[in-house]
């Protein structure tokens, strides 16, 4: 079954300005698209996808751009996220226009976003202790 973006989070892209809402409609298609068994929905105030209830991929508008976060992205061994976690696993991943998205790229980050996983469900449960699940 192809899973569709969630209402809630094509509010949130329409109520971005440009060029950022532009750039949130692209990553929801493509995000939706490449993960089709993901849940979506607005978490802590940001579109983010899930698989079996972990976190896989968001993001959020910041003051350098609009961020794309993986959660277990800092394993992928992509160089070109600009910035990975300390303590969690996670990279990002900054756009200011449509056109420095290359959708090759992010078509690999998810795939490697099923792939890779550590159990950010659990965390709390864990205290805080990160565990592989793939």
């Amino acid at each position: 079954m192809k899973n569709t973006t969630s209402k809630d989070i094509l509010e949130y892209n329409d109520l971005q300005e440009e060029p950022y809402s532009s750039i949130c409609r692209l990553l929801a298609d493509e995000i939706s698209k490449n993960l089709p068994e993901a849940e979506n929905k607005i978490w802590h105030r940001h579109p983010v996808w899930f698989l079996d209830g972990n976190p896989i991929v968001g993001y959020s508008k910041q003051k350098a751009g609009l961020r794309l976060m993986f959660w277990s992205g800092a394993d992928f061994e992509e160089d070109a996220f600009d910035k990975k976690g300390g303590k969690f696993k996670d990279a990002s991943i900054f756009y200011n226009s449509l056109s420095e998205i290359n959708k090759k790229d992010l078509k690999r980050w998810l795939k490697k976003s099923e792939e890779v996983q550590w159990d950010y469900k659990n965390i709390v449960k864990r205290k805080g202790k990160l565990e592989r699940l793939k």
